[in-house]
């Protein structure tokens, strides 16, 4: 893989991982912290950078997906059929190129279309059998949501039982639960009176009241639904076909629908009704955030299908976001948990988008730097429909003359450790990944992880205690864990306790490879770590190479080689290593530098397909590797062993028609045992 590749597979990365983190706040804690339109603009990016390079999309991609997982104090629902997301538009140019690709599919010069506000609420389905109300369940990840039936129930606007003489035996409704406008008020209100904290915007206490483990709760909270579509329906054929017939019969059922939803006839036709209900917007009972267009034909929607997490033939025309001019009094700046430096705006108090705003996102120094963003300013800020706004401008005609500009820091502000900025990167980030308490739990985490050393049993709600009661500060700390310390931990019985601390003590005997994965340096992932380990075989040798040295390892550049020495530079990171070692951290070192050439393998790339009887696709690949082979998930034309074992699956077709020698599990472990033999 070249340098420009594997950058682009970097960054690729870095927005999932993002992206995955505000999925979890915004669906599974209500608690998000960017706007809409910075999501937005994130989940576009990585579309149109998988769109560039289709080669490296994977399966676990948010855009292959739709939601999130679950919240684990509900008991999960199956949908019958997935509730899929909607790509969205923002100008009335990427509408027109939707009508254009629907027409162009279609062979039709106009399309009819049935368009909807776009509700500002939690999605949900409701699920009947036999006419009765049988369970309810939110998006969830699109397949599977939380079960919250109960709280479903207590919404007067939902019917528990269908008004037909021959109901369908299983019917799935979708709709959107949201707080009227007048409602949220008296909420807040309410809230305010019993001295408890409000609620940021209608939609945060939809989502909040429908979540309520006490269904009780929810039933004080004067929750709306609105129902747009329908999932499956059997046992009697559905009297509709057409998307506008599906709300005449959701109505006749009295299921609460949209006053506004319209069938209209072409593009034009769409931008005058988003148009008309953007004026109309704030006259509405209820948030809306933009408007929806379906294909109105059935038919023609089967047609067009699906593509990844959305289907073709609907799209969601936002509205733009809200704002309002305040004061930059002064910019912090915050450290993530994987190092990132984040600048923050302190706004003077400013009420836009429904709520009184006193922070902004500034996403990094070189988005102040092209908005001539400076202190004391008077900006632009936008939120939309989301606690935390951005700043979109500066209004430099007000600019006062104490104005001054911002400066990135070059130390950590919650460590002290040196904050860097790599080449090609836009995001400043601590070096101090081992000791800083802002990363703490990421860096003990991803230390932990299998592929890392693989500390059976120490997941994320474990490692939270132990950070947050101050028993393990670093990676090595978890060396030094006794019985007792473990045992007065919440949900940790004196088994679990001691079944961690032999996994723990297991972990010692590890590889340099996985140790040097496991401290979490950046850009080092598991192959690069490998490589590695390879090269310099000693660990002592890697800690004291320079930029230039590092570059002569395969497949690392500039970025990742300053990534290392950086790392390596920053004392504490070292103090741990040293901590980790003294602890009986160990691993089985060599000269390094082994003439791979000697080894039959050096150069080969092989398969991996179906289930290997005696040893695990990961051992497999660490024999080969360490021979000088490479293992590939894809069969190709440069491919030089396909390895099978049961159910190999299409892998193995393709080796026989492009005449690849293909290995059972036997024939592998001979030809590492003569290439292991070879130069001895």
């Amino acid at each position: 893989m070249n340098d420009s590749i594997k950058t682009i597979q970097q960054q690729i990365q870095i927005l999932r991982e993002t992206i995955d983190m505000h999925n979890y706040r915004y669906y599974a804690l209500n608690a998000p912290t960017i706007p809409d339109a910075e999501y937005d603009r994130l989940f576009r990016e990585l579309q149109q950078l998988e769109q560039h390079y289709p080669q490296l999309i994977t399966s676990d991609s948010p855009t292959q997906r739709v939601g999130a997982a679950p919240l684990k104090e509900f008991t999960q629902i199956t949908h019958h059929t997935p509730m899929l997301s909607l790509n969205n538009a923002f100008e009335d140019s990427e509408v027109e190129a939707f009508n254009r690709r629907i027409c162009e599919e279609l062979k039709i010069d106009q399309i009819e279309y049935m368009v909807e506000p776009k509700y500002d609420g939690l999605a949900v389905n409701l699920t009947y059998e036999k006419g009765i109300l049988k369970s309810g369940a939110t998006r969830g990840n699109g397949y599977q949501g939380e079960d919250i039936t109960l709280n479903l129930r207590t919404i007067k606007s939902i019917p528990l039982r269908l008004s037909l003489e021959e109901p369908p035996s299983l019917f799935e409704v979708r709709g959107e639960v949201l707080i009227l406008k007048a409602d949220f008020d008296k909420l807040n209100l309410e809230q305010e009176e019993k001295g408890k904290k409000t609620f940021a915007n209608s939609r945060n206490a939809a989502a909040g009241s429908l979540r309520q483990l006490d269904p009780s709760i929810t039933a004080k909270r004067r929750l709306a639904f609105f129902a747009y579509g329908v999932g499956v329906h059997e046992g009697v054929t559905p009297p509709y076909t057409q998307q506008s017939e599906v709300m005449n019969y959701l109505q006749l059922l009295h299921f609460p629908i949209a006053r506004g939803y319209k069938v209209v006839t072409g593009v034009k036709a769409l931008l005058a009704y988003y148009h008309e209900m953007t004026t109309l917007r704030d006259k509405l009972p209820y948030e809306i955030d933009g408007i929806v267009y379906k294909v109105n034909d059935f038919a023609q929607q089967e047609k067009l299908g699906f593509v990844a997490r959305a289907p073709r033939f609907a799209i969601a025309h936002k509205f733009p976001a809200q704002e309002a001019v305040t004061d930059l009094v002064g910019i912090d700046v915050q450290v993530g948990r994987t190092g990132a430096l984040t600048p923050v705006a302190r706004l003077a108090p400013v009420f836009v988008g429904g709520v009184t705003v006193t922070n902004a996102t500034l996403h990094n120094e070189d988005e102040i730097k092209r908005k001539q963003i400076m202190i004391g300013d008077k900006v632009i800020v936008r939120r939309a429909g989301d606690v935390i706004p951005e700043i979109m401008a500066v209004v430099p005609e007000q600019r006062p003359l104490y104005a001054k500009p911002f400066l990135m820091p070059d130390h950590c502000p919650i460590c002290g450790a040196r904050a860097v900025r790599l080449p090609g990167e836009t995001v400043t980030r601590c070096t101090g990944g081992l000791f800083c308490p802002a990363q703490r739990k990421q860096a003990i985490l991803h230390f932990a992880s299998r592929r890392a050393m693989d500390i059976e049993g120490l997941g994320e709600k474990l490692v939270d205690q132990l950070v947050e009661n101050s028993i393990v500060r670093t990676a090595a700390d978890l060396y030094k864990l006794g019985l007792s310390a473990l045992a007065d931990l919440e949900r940790m019985a004196e088994k679990s306790a001691n079944n961690l601390l032999v996994a723990i003590e297991k972990s010692k005997q590890t590889t340099l490879a996985r140790f040097v994965y496991a401290l979490g340096i950046r850009h080092v992932g598991e192959s690069t770590a490998k490589d590695l380990a390879n090269y310099v075989g000693e660990l002592d040798q890697l800690m004291g190479m320079n930029v230039e040295q590092l570059q002569e390892v395969s497949d690392i550049g500039p970025v990742v080689a300053l990534s290392i020495v950086d790392f390596f530079a920053e004392k504490h990171n070292l103090e741990v290593i040293e901590q980790l070692r003294s602890c009986g951290v160990r691993w089985e070192e060599n000269s390094g530098k082994v003439k791979q050439v000697s080894h039959l393998l050096y150069g080969k790339t092989f398969v991996l397909t179906g289930t290997l009887s005696n040893m695990t696709r990961d051992t497999a690949t660490e024999k080969i590797e360490h021979l000088g082979g490479k293992v590939t998930s894809s069969v190709s034309t440069k491919t030089d062993y396909v390895v099978t074992g049961a159910d190999p699956g299409s892998k193995y077709d393709k080796a026989v028609k492009l005449g690849i020698k293909i290995l059972d599990e036997a024939g592998l472990v001979k030809l590492l045992q003569d290439s292991s033999g070879v130069g001895n």
